[in-house]
């Protein structure tokens, strides 16, 4: 069911990912999630907004589109990185709490499979 689901949850079921660590470079804009070696080889996985979650879902838009279809005014494109497959999610709206969870699972999939291998940390595949 939609709208139980929190901004904390959300962080802290991300930060429960094997490599995974918190950082917030853009200060006032919320917290990113980050996975790889700290600092400099983290790729982020999960944007934090106050009620949103930025993640990566498709290789390139026709996979992330499937988002938008879905759940039209609730997933939108995200600005900067929507062409390479980055979506905006709204917490506590149509999207079910399971769907959002499973969105940053799948994001930090995607961002863990790209790291050079002697970047992704150990267990990643079971997460």
């Amino acid at each position: 069911m939609a709208g139980r689901l929190t901004v904390r949850r959300l962080r802290e079921h991300c930060l429960g990912k094997p490599g995974a660590w918190p950082d917030n470079p853009f200060r006032e804009d919320g917290w990113v999630v980050k996975v790889g070696e700290a600092p400099r080889a983290g790729k982020i996985f999960a944007f934090l907004g106050e009620q949103t979650l930025g993640v990566k879902l498709g290789t390139g838009r026709d996979e992330a589109d499937e988002w938008l279809a879905r759940y039209p005014g609730h997933a939108s494109v995200m600005a900067y990185l929507g062409r390479s497959g980055w979506n905006t999610l709204t917490l506590g709206g149509a999207i079910p709490d399971d769907d959002i969870l499973g969105a940053a699972d799948e994001s930090y999939s995607r961002v863990v499979a790209g790291l050079p291998h002697r970047h992704r940390p150990l267990g990643w595949e079971q997460a």
